[in-house]
């Protein structure tokens, strides 16, 4: 099972990236939440237990593999708490591809792979 924690709905995603995710089974997308900027970090714990929380409700006895994709600093606590619970978190990759078009720039990322977020 894959869990999709990002504001990317995996029904969005191009079929590349779902390809990828095969690989991981079902796709289960949890929206990432919307982080205020004036939080604390009691804030951010607290956000981050309630979010580990949800991705084991989600898992039920199995382990997933968690895609997480949003704000810094949140994704920086979750994949740490997630990683100890034995839970493996990745991210997806991807190229940015500029190009100029009528005198604007147009920016598309292509999804390249999933990377393992390591714990060091």
């Amino acid at each position: 099972m894959l869990i999709n924690l990002s504001n990317h709905p995996s029904g969005k995603w191009s079929l590349e990236q779902l390809q990828a995710a095969a690989q991981f089974g079902e796709i289960v997308d949890l929206p990432f939440p919307n982080v205020s900027p004036d939080g604390d970090d009691a804030y951010i714990r607290a956000l981050c237990d309630e979010y580990v929380s949800k991705v084991e409700q989600i898992a039920g006895d199995g382990k997933a593999t968690v895609h997480v994709m949003g704000e810094m600093t949140f994704t920086f606590a979750i994949v740490n708490v997630l990683i100890c619970k034995g839970f493996t978190c990745i991210a997806s990759t991807t190229e940015r591809v500029v190009r100029e078009e009528n005198g604007e720039k147009i920016t598309k990322f292509e999804f390249k792979q999933f990377r393992k977020y390591l714990s060091v």
